[in-house]
């Protein structure tokens, strides 16, 4: 067996004293040293159980033939800071994940690593780390949620902010808000729909960084334990046999992550995140390959929020695989990309059936012979826009109407709670982008707001900040030049017409392009003023939204 970096020579004896001070024995010194980065926490229900999945971890590497070595990632939960300062510092997490990671990994010379994330950013921050040390390195997530039980229907996170638009706008009874607080998120996991962590958890298993069921066992399952155990040991495998990260994180392979993530029906925050860690790999992902994808992947799944599916349905339908199965049949999926697993993708998929066409449709009925993200261009957005085109109302596919302009989140929701917004309408929320707000916040609230004044099939919104995987409707996020670089939406005044077209991917300021000239003379960029720590330091290297929002290191 392979013996870690410390392990021999007098050179090493004063790091060896260390290992000594904690505890290790000569046997320990002399395997294969195992970082094994958990996420665990006590304030994201994400996360809450991963203590459980490290302990499973720990004993299969040690089962193996490794050192299991725990150190902490940090993680961000999204519903929580929804709709307050907090959401600016999401996805900013996801730098900090993936530079402390890169710091504690080769300071320390691991000879492996099994990451242990759950939520948003703490996923890709883990797989962009993965892919800059590039050691031997196994991913296990801590499991989706169970889906909660209002009035004999399943529900989850989506629903409970959509109840609080309802209520608001005299739709609900506070009784009624209270049951779908009390029930709709029953369980330890990333919350139950097809929402931003479920989508990269699934994106891994895609990517090959994951085993069978890393994005579907729920949290809750003692089969997710079963996987710990398996992750564990398989690191090992890959030590022994070497197969690192950039072996597997290849070009084919974030091609079938963009198919699946088109058949899946993923959140529109997996094209900030393909692209970034496609990035740390040295590949380029333009968006505009995600539409040629797109164009060619049907969309089997319309899982929370798009449907009434959920992450345990998906799970018993067969799981990513069986997805992965159908989109095979068509041959739009690269078999022949290594994995974790030590196989291919085409040898794991082998026999992987779909047990439930209800929640996978086939591949010869699907949902739309197009998949469920679509990425527009115009003047008003003309380095790209993002949209989940599964979860938006057939009727809002295509719509004009116009704009009602807001420069903060804050001012949009005072308004859409107190009733100002009329069907037809096509809300305008700028300055959230990665720069302006500064950290690009999640939209949630406006959108479940106007959802639950039931204006979700006559009101669209459109921002350069980003939206939840829970937001379904006509909601264009992304905008890219952002209003603080001087983007075409930060000249849009109340009253100008906006027209909307996703199936031709387009999206225009119905304004001359001399009346934009002139207002560009007239209308000034506005700054946030006091930023500072962190969040100004962000600002300042972030690249815009359609790069994936990476930090600018030159």
């Amino acid at each position: 067996m392979s013996e870690n970096f410390f392990c021999s020579g007098v050179e090493k004896s004063s790091q060896r004293s260390l290992f000594n001070a904690l505890g290790m024995t000569k046997e320990e010194m002399k395997r294969p040293l195992v970082g094994i980065v958990s996420s665990y926490n006590e304030i994201v229900p994400g996360h809450m159980n991963i203590d459980k999945i490290v302990e499973a971890v720990k004993l299969g590497v040690a089962m193996n033939g490794g050192t299991p070595v725990v150190f902490p990632a940090i993680a961000v939960c999204d519903g929580i800071a929804m709709g307050h300062t907090g959401m600016k510092y999401s996805l900013v997490t996801r730098d900090l994940i993936a530079d402390s990671t890169e710091c504690m990994a080769l300071a320390h010379h691991f000879d492996a690593l099994v990451m242990i994330p759950n939520c948003d950013k703490n996923v890709p921050g883990l797989l962009m780390a993965a892919a800059r040390i590039n050691v031997p390195t196994i991913f296990v997530s801590g499991g989706p949620m169970l889906a909660g039980h209002v009035k004999g229907k399943k529900t989850s996170l989506s629903s409970m902010f959509e109840a609080v638009g309802a209520y608001t706008a005299g739709k609900m009874t506070l009784e009624d808000v209270e049951e779908y607080e009390n029930n709709a998120c029953p369980t330890c996991g990333s919350c139950s729909g097809m929402y931003t962590a479920n989508s990269m958890n699934c994106l891994t298993e895609v990517l090959g960084m994951g085993l069978k069921g890393n994005g579907t066992i729920p949290a809750v399952y003692s089969e997710r334990i079963k996987l710990a155990k398996m992750a564990g040991m398989q690191v090992m495998e890959l030590y022994r046999k070497n197969i690192r990260p950039l072996d597997i994180m290849t070009e084919k392979a974030f091609m079938n992550a963009l198919t699946a993530d088109m058949a899946l029906g993923c959140s529109t925050n997996s094209m900030l995140h393909l692209p970034a860690i496609a990035n740390e790999c040295g590949i380029d992902i333009n968006l505009d390959i995600a539409n040629e994808i797109s164009a060619k992947t049907p969309n089997l799944c319309h899982l929370a929020p798009a449907g009434h599916t959920y992450m345990e349905d998906l799970n018993e339908a067969g799981g990513v695989y069986a997805v992965l199965n159908e989109l095979s049949k068509k041959d739009l999926i690269n078999l022949d990309c290594m994995t974790v697993t030590g196989k291919t993708v085409g040898e794991n998929i082998s026999g992987c059936i779909n047990k439930d066409p209800k929640t996978i449709r086939p591949i010869d009925n699907p949902y739309s012979e197009t998949g469920g993200i679509a990425v527009l261009r115009g003047n008003l957005a003309p380095d790209r826009c993002v949209v989940k085109r599964s979860a938006v109302a057939p009727e809002m596919l295509v719509h004009r109407g116009p704009a009602r302009v807001f420069d903060s989140e804050e001012e949009a929701i005072k308004v859409i709670y107190e009733g100002g917004i009329k069907a037809g309408d096509v809300v305008v929320i700028r300055y959230e982008g990665p720069a302006g707000g500064p950290g690009m916040r999640e939209m949630l609230s406006p959108t479940s707001a106007i959802q639950g004044a039931g204006l979700g099939s006559t009101v669209a919104l459109i921002t350069d900040g980003r939206f939840s995987g829970a937001t379904r409707g006509a909601a264009i996020g992304h905008v890219s030049p952002e209003a603080v670089n001087g983007g075409t939406i930060a000249y849009v005044k109340d009253g100008d017409i906006i027209s909307i077209d996703i199936p031709n991917y387009s999206i225009n300021l119905e304004v001359s392009d001399e009346e934009l000239e002139e207002r560009k003379k007239t209308m000034p960029i506005k700054k946030k003023e006091n930023i500072t720590g962190y969040l100004k330091r962000y600002a300042s290297m972030v690249s815009s939204a359609d790069k994936g929002a990476i930090i600018n290191r030159k």
